[in-house]
């Protein structure tokens, strides 16, 4: 096994742990505040801090991880959230609305910490060209996507079997392991020699930039529905927690596992040489981008219809699903590509802080859409983000090609 494939491994191992965690999580805090009584905007508060500080972490810690190394952050992250997850094992009368959101922002930092690790770890260990980090990006991002889905399922089983806060306590066990899996990971891993001013974390490059704007309003169409809105609809309709996470596993995990085939899905497999075969370019993204203005439409038609069955909304947003993450499996290899060795970490960190900022806007209007306008008008905003995010994409089209050509 080589050097960077262990690496590789490692990262990836950790990041796995980490996912099946945070997904468990998110299940967790939204059905057992929702059995509390807490309404759909309310819960969605409770996410806040965990994207707010999100974006906060990913603009510092890309700039941290070019300091400290890489392995440093991630490890970081990993016992963040192991605190995290300690903090919500005290009794209900604790679970104060400021008391979770506290223990909510140490679970966005640590998140962000260990995803901006990972990703930009990738980018360091891949050397043999566009394709195969392609394919490593697209497999550390799809197969942790799965993990996510089946956090969801083992959180809504462990609420179901130990209670939250025996879930939380098993979490936190496991999670030790992920912490001790770094351990091997060399020193200073991604350290850049030439330490770089705090001001250097915000990206001042052009395709960066864009991309990340189109990052924003991408997730920001996604949690929109799915943070709050879908499993609050669901459980309404008469859905059990059980069916609930199951249906929010099997979609995360779908979309996982078309994300780790979006190399074959995309032509990435060809001979390098042939334009840009051995990996997408901003054409692609566009494409995509606007590709997601079907299943929303539909569902928004059918809705206008009288339509609302709880089997129409699931496959609607499985379509959804598989096409977004042809999108998110794009962007995810594209910011790398954009980004040379000694600015992965800082360009990442930027990218992903905007990543955050879209889950923050869709977290809130999640919660406040639904409560106010049904899940139509949840599914609505998803429809003009995407278009949104089409629309900034087809700027990167002429910025690739002018990099490209200056490069060349």
């Amino acid at each position: 096994m080589t050097e960077a494939l262990r690496h590789y491994l490692t990262i990836t191992g950790n990041y796995w742990l980490f996912t099946l965690t945070d997904g468990a999580i998110r299940m967790l805090v939204v059905l057992h505040f929702y059995q509390l009584g807490y309404s759909p905007f309310a819960i969605a508060m409770l996410f806040l801090f965990y994207e707010f500080f999100g974006i906060v972490t990913n603009l510092v810690g890309g700039w941290l991880g070019a300091r400290i190394g890489l392995n440093r952050t991630m490890q970081l992250g990993t016992g963040l959230q192991i605190v995290a997850l300690l903090m919500l094992t005290v009794p209900d009368a604790w679970l104060t609305v400021a008391y979770v959101m506290l223990a909510q922002a140490l679970s966005g930092i640590a998140k962000d910490l260990n995803k901006m690790s990972a990703k930009a770890g990738v980018k360091l260990v891949a050397r043999e060209g566009n394709a195969q980090l392609f394919r490593w990006v697209a497999w550390i991002t799809g197969s942790k996507n799965a993990l996510k889905g089946a956090g969801f399922f083992l959180g809504a089983v462990l609420l179901a079997a130990l209670g939250f806060q025996g879930a939380m306590g098993a979490l936190a066990a496991v999670l030790v392991a992920g912490f001790l899996m770094t351990l091997p990971l060399p020193g200073g891993f991604g350290a850049i020699k030439e330490k770089t001013g705090f001001r250097q974390m915000f990206s001042r490059e052009p395709l960066i930039n864009w991309l990340a704007a189109a990052r924003l309003f991408l997730f920001g169409a996604r949690d929109v529905w799915f943070v709050v809105a879908l499993p609050v609809f669901l459980v309404s309709i008469g859905w059990d927690f059980h069916w609930v996470g199951a249906y929010l596993a099997l979609w995360v995990i779908g979309y996982g596992l078309v994300q780790s085939s979006a190399p074959w899905l995309l032509g990435a497999r060809r001979k390098p040489g042939e334009g840009h075969a051995n990996g997408p370019g901003a054409r692609t993204a566009v494409i995509w981008s606007f590709a997601l203005v079907l299943p929303l439409a539909a569902l928004l038609l059918a809705i206008a219809s009288g339509q609302t069955a709880g089997w129409i909304i699931t496959l609607g947003l499985a379509f959804f699903g598989i096409v977004f993450a042809l999108n998110s499996a794009t962007h995810s290899y594209l910011v790398l590509r954009y980004s040379p060795d000694v600015k992965a970490s800082q360009n990442v960190g930027f990218y992903y802080a905007a990543n955050a900022g879209g889950r923050l806007l869709g977290t809130v209007l999640s919660g406040a859409s639904y409560q106010w306008l049904g899940i139509a008008g949840s599914l609505g905003f998803a429809l003009a983000f995407v278009v949104i995010a089409g629309l900034i994409s087809t700027r990167l089209v002429a910025l690739e090609t002018a990099h490209e050509t200056t490069a060349g």
